[in-house]
C-alpha cells in the first residue's frame, strides 16, 4: 500500500507508463477526426459520446457520470488496489481510489471527463480503465469487470454507445 493516497509519478516511471500505454493501445493523439478514436479500443470496451452533457446546465448528468465511473474503477481496483491517472503531457499519478473522493479525503486526481486533454484511468496491469478523448468528446470504458459494474449506468447518463469493441454501433 502507498503512504500517500495520491502520488505524482516520478519522471522515469511516468515515461515507462506512457510508453507502455502508447504501445499497448496503439495511442495516436490527434485533433483530427480522421485519426480518431486515438487508441485501439480493446475487445471488451464501450465508447459513448459526451454530447448529452452539452445540455446539462447544472452539471447533474456530468456529476452522475463522474460518480458512476469513479465507483466502477474503485470497485474493480478492490480494497487495497491502486490505479494510474494519466493526463497527456502533464503530471500523472498513482493513487488509491478507496482513499480519495470521500469526506475529509483528497479529491480524485483528474476526472473521467476529458476537460481539455486526454484523461486516462488504468489498472496497473492495464486490464481495465477509461479513456476520455477531449476532441472527439467521448469516453471509452474497457475491461469486462468495469463494463459489468458501470456500463448500464453510463448508458442511462449518456445514452446508447457510439462504439463497442472499437466498432461503430448503428442506430437503434
Amino acid at each position: 500500500m502507498m503512504g500517500d493516497p495520491v502520488v505524482a509519478l516520478p519522471e522515469a516511471e511516468y515515461r515507462r507508463v506512457w510508453d507502455r500505454f502508447y504501445k499497448h493501445f496503439s495511442f495516436q493523439p490527434s485533433m483530427s477526426p480522421l485519426k480518431w478514436p486515438a487508441i485501439e479500443e480493446p475487445v471488451a470496451s464501450v465508447t459513448w459520446s459526451l454530447a448529452a452533457l452539452d445540455s446539462d446546465p447544472d452539471d447533474e448528468r456530468l456529476d452522475r457520470l463522474v460518480a458512476v465511473v469513479e465507483q466502477g474503477l474503485s470497485s474493480c481496483a478492490g480494497p487495497s488496489g491502486t490505479l494510474f491517472a494519466l493526463d497527456w503531457q502533464h503530471t500523472s499519478y498513482r493513487f488509491a481510489p478507496q482513499e480519495v473522493g470521500g469526506p475529509g479525503q483528497l479529491a480524485w486526481p483528474l476526472s473521467p471527463y476529458p476537460d481539455g486533454d486526454y484523461f486516462i484511468f488504468l489498472a496497473e496491469d492495464f486490464r481495465f480503465g477509461s479513456f476520455g478523448h477531449p476532441w472527439e468528446e467521448s469516453l471509452c470504458l474497457f475491461g469486462e469487470e468495469l463494463l459489468n459494474v458501470a456500463a448500464t449506468e453510463v448508458d442511462k447518463v449518456l445514452g446508447p454507445p457510439i462504439r463497442r469493441s472499437g466498432k461503430v454501433v448503428g442506430p437503434a
